[in-house]
């Protein structure tokens, strides 16, 4: 395979995105372990069909979206839209993928990661893509659902229980993915409405997205303290999780009467490194040796 093709499949399962849904399931594999840190054996394979499983759902992603990405001015370089690949190019390739992380998760880690992996596939690739994007402007808050599931895949992986402090995580990125996409679609508006997507700025205008875009900033802001209330982390979270959701609903609130088209942009960036800075104060404030974590109060497993 030349180094062009190996590219082309390589964007066909979003790489960027992949890395922060396999460092948001590693987080989750590290919370669950209240002492020390997971099996390196289980870190590897998990990761490893997870990450497999998403990339594979980028590549169904590509494949549905072909027509409306030759529409778009942002997504009209990808491989289908140029010509690069066929359908059956990236079908056997999604195919390939799907494969491996369901033997691997199967195999090595557990059925119910296994099961729950598969599910938020689904998730993604069919009922998001499909369906709920082509029909309704709720599109990213419905099907949110699936990208949320990360952490919580990284959870069971290692513990082979669902618990309240899975849930948790799954809850933070579940109501971060709104405005963080919404952002997006406001900076990127015209293209939407051209490829007749439904987006909420599209149908209901940019003032109403953006009043949605601060009821679930400021939900965030609140579930985000949380991790600290039910003794999942310490005070190292707590300020940086004040101090972040302070920014991100500054900026959102910014939107309201900035004259600057360049701020749903600036806003969007600012989301992706929120969401990797406060899951990795996650970690360092997990593995600082201040907290009692015997005082967990979520860890009653739920499946």
């Amino acid at each position: 395979m030349s180094q062009s093709k190996f590219n082309q499949y390589l964007e066909l399962t979003k790489p960027k995105v992949v890395l922060l849904i396999v460092f948001t399931a590693l987080v989750g594999m590290l919370l669950s372990v209240d002492n020390g840190l997971p099996p390196w054996d289980k870190v590897f394979f998990g990761l490893v069909g997870i990450g497999f499983a998403a990339s594979a759902a980028a590549a169904i992603n590509h494949w549905a979206d072909q027509k409306i990405d030759a529409i778009m001015l942002r997504t009209q370089h990808r491989p289908l839209p140029q010509g690069d690949l066929t359908d059956t190019n990236v079908i056997v390739f999604a195919a390939l993928l799907c494969a491996i992380a369901m033997g691997f998760l199967v195999w090595k880690i557990n059925v119910l990661t296994a099961v729950l992996t598969f599910l938020s596939l689904i998730g993604y690739a069919f009922i998001y893509t499909f369906f709920l994007k082509r029909i309704t402007p709720q599109n990213i808050v419905i099907g949110g659902a699936a990208g949320a599931a990360p952490p919580v895949l990284g959870w069971t992986a290692i513990t082979g229980n669902l618990t309240g402090d899975a849930l948790l995580l799954f809850g933070i990125i579940y109501l971060w993915t709104p405005p963080h996409f919404w952002a997006l679609a406001i900076h990127r508006v015209d293209d939407y409405a051209k490829a007749k997507i439904p987006m909420l700025p599209v149908t209901h205008g940019i003032q109403h997205t953006w009043l949605h875009m601060v009821f679930y900033t400021i939900l965030l802001f609140l579930l985000s303290v949380f991790p600290y209330l039910v003794g999942m982390s310490g005070w190292v979270y707590l300020i940086g999780t004040v101090i972040l959701g302070a920014r991100f609903l500054q900026l959102v609130w910014q939107m309201r009467t900035s004259t600057d088209p360049m701020l749903p942009w600036k806003v969007f960036k600012f989301s992706i490194w929120y969401l990797m800075i406060l899951f990795a104060l996650l970690i360092v404030d997990h593995y600082l040796p201040v907290h009692d974590f015997n005082q967990k109060v979520f860890q009653t497993p739920l499946l």
